[in-house]
């Protein structure tokens, strides 16, 4: 049960996000409540506790009585049933002319008793934990990097795009083209990416997957040496490094993306150089107001999108008939959270200095 605080500051964020254009359910949903549920919370303007769990509730008349309960439990914790589930024994049961409770009957049943536990040799699921969530404020401080496939000259020959790019930004800072995945190879990387950005002094968070070239003990090292502090997603949960994956769709669908494969390493490489230059000096990216990424990461973004809110301001004035409602948001685009589960208590990448 959510505490009064709680509700609290979840009105508050909910009432901002209002004041910014956003839908109220909509702004409900992020925060995993419901519309009715801020409704129920809320009285005369203010947040009270929530009174369900003080009000006396009735049994229902229909409830299944003490002999009923034991005997589902006797049939569940029997040798024939014993490592099935509620779904399965329910059925066995009437193929046996025998009907006890229903699916949901027997599973609350075994869930009061303290047996609603995996049942059988297979492995239980294993719920892992999220990952942590990171704030960029600006650009080189968290980025986030992955490894794919370039298809090669032959069927079943690749070569191994390594790209590391900035979430605030959306900037390309570092890429090269291998034959194999290494972590070697991608400690260079890292080492030549931060060399080139200035960023040694600064704290950095490198957010990558679960493979092995992330993981090997020369990255490790580097990044200890270099003072990254490192992320991971789940394993197997490619959403959680949606940037480097947004990114890798943008580079394969272009339109001269040679689908019969590149023929040698150096070709990879031209081609590679080409869509990195064009992504960050030409590509007005959605996300950051359709500015280029180079734009945004050296901040002269800013100047551009007040010209464009000055354009739109003039030609609203000159002919306010066809404008509705207000013009275009041409603000600066807010801060970027990396795997914003958790956007209320994670922690914001500050300067050292």
């Amino acid at each position: 049960m959510i505490s009064p605080p709680h509700r609290q500051t979840a009105r508050l964020l909910i009432e901002e996000a209002i004041i910014a254009g956003a839908r109220r359910g909509k702004a409900c949903s992020e925060l995993e409540i419901s519309d009715r549920t801020l409704r129920r919370w809320t009285k005369d303007g203010q947040i009270h506790a929530d009174q369900r769990p003080l009000v006396p509730r009735p049994e229902p008349t229909n409830k299944l009585s003490a002999a009923e309960r034991t005997a589902v439990l006797d049939v569940c914790n029997s040798k024939e049933f014993a490592s099935l589930p509620a779904s399965q024994i329910v059925p066995k049961l009437a193929d046996q002319g025998c009907y006890l409770a229903s699916d949901s009957s027997f599973y609350r049943i075994l869930r009061s008793d303290g047996q609603q536990h995996h049942r059988g040799r297979a492995k239980p699921p294993v719920r892992r934990k999220p990952p942590t969530s990171y704030k960029a404020s600006a650009p080189c401080e968290v980025w986030t990097w992955d490894i794919t496939w370039m298809p090669g000259p032959i069927a079943g020959m690749f070569f191994y795009l390594y790209l590391i790019v900035d979430i605030f930004s959306r900037k390309i800072v570092g890429w090269e083209v291998h034959e194999r995945e290494s972590a070697d190879l991608a400690a260079v990387l890292i080492r030549q990416a931060v060399l080139a950005e200035g960023c040694t002094l600064r704290p950095l968070v490198l957010h990558a997957d679960n493979g092995s070239p992330m993981k090997g003990a020369t990255m490790k090292t580097t990044m200890e040496k270099l003072g990254i502090t490192t992320s991971y997603s789940r394993p197997r949960v490619s959403n959680d490094n949606p940037f480097s994956e947004a990114l890798f769709r943008t580079c394969k669908y272009r339109p001269d993306w040679p689908t019969k494969g590149f023929t040698t390493r150096a070709d990879a490489q031209a081609w590679v150089t080409s869509f990195a230059s064009w992504y960050n000096g030409e590509h007005l990216h959605s996300a950051i107001r359709f500015v280029t990424p180079d734009a945004r990461h050296d901040g002269r973004d800013h100047a551009t999108l007040a010209s464009r809110a000055i354009l739109y301001a003039k030609t609203r004035a000159q002919n306010p008939k066809r404008w509705s409602g207000k013009t275009r948001n041409w603000q600066p685009a807010g801060p970027v959270w990396l795997n914003p589960e958790n956007e209320i208590s994670a922690p914001e990448i500050r300067d050292a200095a």
